[in-house]
């Protein structure tokens, strides 16, 4: 990690170029890195809020503002891995002109590609907390100083993540396709739309093992709902997180040699 930090000021121009390019050419530019958001919270909130008349907590203290908030955090963060599931099995066939080059630090692609997510990923957190802010009693002082720890979790899983894909997607080619299957499975299995007291024992007993559920669920009881952290789910992440780092960058450290002759 410390030849990563030495080259910092390189993953930061790759990072910014991410950024233009993900909105290179439209006429809204930046903006859609509002509208994506708000218009996902919309369409979801019709059919979950509305139509099937969810909630997270007890529906006499939850108003539909409180459960869309919920709802849109969850969705924000989702969002963020969603992306980085779909982008990250192309990126280095993508880039095949920089493996040619023995000098350029290949890993720096994932980094600056999931930076340029983690850039959304801020964008719709404004919108998220400020929104509630507006519409509801809003998040705490105290819950949003634990924001970046409870989060900085899912900043490492998705960093780990798209090492690993990235890798993997050069001998791979079916991996990029199957990504949007996976990336819903993981959306409905990870708590979004519902709570966690409506899974079933048997079915609980696997899903939460899945460090996303858990920031999630940690996300809404800190930020939302001033609850206390619990420090187990809380660890849990951060050891979650360093394990896909770890191994993210490993795999694609010993895949890296391969890279030139597959492509």
């Amino acid at each position: 990690m410390t030849g990563l930090a030495r080259k910092r000021d390189l993953w930061w121009q790759f990072t910014v170029r991410a950024v233009e390019a993900r909105y290179k050419g439209s006429y809204l530019g930046i903006l859609w890195a509002v509208l994506n958001p708000m218009l996902l919270l919309s369409i979801y909130f019709v059919v979950f809020g509305v139509i099937f008349g969810g909630h997270f907590r007890d529906p006499s203290v939850e108003t539909l503002k409180d459960f869309a908030m919920a709802m849109f955090l969850g969705l924000i963060l989702f969002q963020l891995l969603a992306d980085t599931l779909g982008a990250s099995p192309l990126l280095i066939i993508g880039n095949s002109n920089l493996v040619k080059k023995v000098v350029f630090p290949l890993e720096i692609l994932p980094l600056s590609q999931v930076g340029g997510l983690w850039f959304n990923l801020a964008i719709g957190l404004v919108l998220a907390l400020g929104s509630s802010a507006v519409l509801t009693s809003g998040p705490t002082l105290l819950g949003l100083a634990w924001l970046p720890v409870i989060l900085l979790p899912l900043l490492m899983l998705s960093a780990g993540l798209s090492w690993l894909l990235s890798a993997l997607g050069v001998f791979f080619r079916d991996l990029a396709q199957a990504m949007p299957f996976i990336a819903q499975v993981i959306m409905y299995s990870s708590a979004v739309f519902y709570p966690v007291s409506r899974i079933p024992a048997g079915v609980w007993a696997i899903l939460k093992w899945n460090p996303f559920l858990q920031t999630v669920v940690l996300s809404r009881e800190v930020i939302l709902w001033d609850m206390p952290v619990n420090a187990n789910r809380l660890l849990y992440t951060y050891l979650a997180g360093l394990a896909s780092m770890a191994i993210g960058r490993w795999v694609f450290m010993k895949l890296r040699p391969a890279f030139a002759d597959v492509l």
